[in-house]
């Protein structure tokens, strides 16, 4: 038998019976991705990063609670808590531009390391039409609360340190090293473990 006759016999036993193909519907959240960021790269075009705007991506996502928004600059990626539709599309378009704002001054700073709601953010704010934003936003969506079960206290002055975690490294208390040591470190006035 020939190579070809094996291969018509080998389709025709696996395509037998085959049915064609339905084109598989876009979900709705999909779609709502690809506005969401279809909306990203028009604002960071209009604010003169073209490159940013070809790699940027934007998702909503359900997992999110207390948060209204975040964003990745090393995979120039935003996430939306999907709660801010019900705060109204200005809400959403407000939160999305706070959150290119990163993404712009990240992208801007290049390897230099900011400072998350610093001067460079704000100046990316205004870039994208934000005036005056807030470093935090005041929708009332769930806090989480987590308990500081760490208490940590100067042996100095007796001020108290909360922490939710536990410190790692050596810390003192900044009052007391201003006073006592010019500003420096001072293993006299390291925090000492409460409970």
């Amino acid at each position: 038998m020939s190579i070809s006759k094996q291969l018509d016999f080998l389709g025709a036993l696996l395509f037998r019976g085959a049915r064609p193909k339905r084109p598989v519907p876009r979900s709705p959240v999909a779609d709502e991705n690809a506005a969401l960021t279809k909306r990203s790269r028009e604002l960071l075009l209009a604010a003169g990063a073209a490159v940013l705007a070809e790699r940027v991506t934007a998702r909503w996502n359900p997992r999110m609670r207390s948060t209204a928004g975040t964003a990745f600059p090393a995979k120039a990626a935003i996430t939306l808590n999907p709660r801010l539709r019900e705060f109204g599309p200005e809400e959403v378009e407000r939160t999305l531009r706070h959150e290119l704002a990163h993404l712009l001054a990240y992208d801007r700073a290049g390897k230099r390391r900011i400072p998350p709601h610093g001067m460079e953010w704000r100046r990316a704010c205004a870039a994208l039409g934000l005036h005056d934003e807030q470093r935090c936003h005041m929708l009332p969506l769930p806090r989480r609360t987590l308990a500081r079960q760490h208490l940590y206290r100067c042996p100095r002055c007796a001020i108290e340190l909360r922490r939710v975690r536990p410190l790692r490294r050596r810390v003192a208390c900044l009052v007391c090293c201003r006073a006592h040591s010019g500003g420096r470190y001072d293993e006299r006035f390291r925090f000492v473990k409460a409970r």
